[in-house]
């Protein structure tokens, strides 16, 4: 499996700091593109995916979906679609959200048994004229649709679940895959931007709990104008600032995109000063022109970055707490 606790070898940070540097500097008059940004480890294996709709000339709404697939069908992952680790009740429930350039958005929430929410979410976008849909109604939906139902939960994560029961203790650990997402963002070629968020929540959750992943604003934004964002972690204090719609509105006003990151996360700081220390959420973000930006509450938050020049790279955002 996937860890996030390793440590990033110091040789590959120090060889793609010029052209990170290149990135965060960019200006308006010379846009650097394409460019995809992904959370975590398995990021990487994302942007690889949604690199290949890039690289030929595709959108970046094309790009976030097939990337986000890829964690979403991994049974290893026990965050992120199948293998996802259960709610208390032992089922699998995934949430789900895509935004493209012209604001056009779809989400689904609290969906079970199907292998890829992603492309529901989309269908609901461009099918519907509604932005979310959830449970049953989800999953209806996305029968009529033509996805397949499945059985989401793993022998390996149906393993953890009854250990759980045992004891039925619910403390999260930042940067551990028990509440952690998939959050996409891209600029292709055209230079338009679109994002993905995706993920099966909280391990253990009480059944029916909805996080940040499939809100717009709280766990992805897309502002084709501005820029993009995306968050992971703790969905609820997420939610409760309005997280990636901060962030780009934090953008709007002149800050950089690694600027806007850490003021949101200063914005938690404020707002929770004691469960802050005790928590993960990082945020991810992409300008315009192709600047990036990433901050985290703790150490160990680590992100994907694809361009013509950083070749599928993995770093570790810097953090509010040492």
């Amino acid at each position: 499996m996937t860890t996030r606790r390793k440590f990033l070898s110091s040789a590959a940070l120090l060889s793609a700091l010029p052209f990170l540097n290149k990135l965060k500097a960019a200006s308006a008059d010379t846009p650097v593109k394409p460019v995809v940004l992904s959370t975590w480890n398995f990021g990487q294996g994302a942007n690889a995916e949604a690199w290949k709709v890039l690289a030929a000339g595709g959108r970046a709404l094309d790009a976030v979906e097939k990337g986000v697939q890829v964690p979403e069908g991994d049974p290893l992952e026990t965050s992120v679609g199948y293998g996802g680790l259960p709610d208390r009740d032992g089922r699998v429930t995934l949430d789900s959200c895509i935004m493209d350039e012209a604001a056009n958005c779809g989400a689904v929430a609290c969906l079970e048994h199907i292998m890829h929410p992603i492309s529901v979410a989309r269908r609901v976008m461009e099918k519907t004229p509604h932005v979310l849909l959830v449970g049953d109604g989800a999953l209806q939906f996305a029968l009529a649709q033509g996805f397949k139902k499945e059985n989401l939960l793993t022998a390996a994560s149906e393993k953890a679940w009854r250990e759980w029961l045992k004891k039925a203790e619910y403390k999260p650990i930042a940067n551990i895959e028990n509440h952690d997402t998939i959050g996409m963002v891209a600029l292709d070629q055209q230079q338009n931007m679109s994002g993905a968020c995706t993920t099966s929540g909280m391990a253990y959750k009480i059944h029916g709990r909805v996080g940040d992943s499939p809100i717009i604003g709280a766990g992805l934004f897309v502002d084709n104008e501005i820029g993009a964002a995306t968050s992971t972690g703790v969905g609820e204090e997420v939610i409760r600032i309005c997280g990636s719609h901060l962030v780009v509105e934090l953008m709007r006003q002149g800050n950089s995109p690694q600027e806007a990151c850490e003021l949101a996360v200063k914005r938690i700081v404020k707002n929770q000063p004691k469960k802050s220390r005790e928590m993960q959420i990082g945020f991810l973000a992409l300008s315009k022109n192709g600047a990036v930006g990433a901050y985290a509450l703790q150490k160990g938050f680590t992100y994907a970055l694809q361009t013509p020049e950083i070749k599928n790279q993995l770093f570790e955002a810097k953090s509010y707490y040492a």
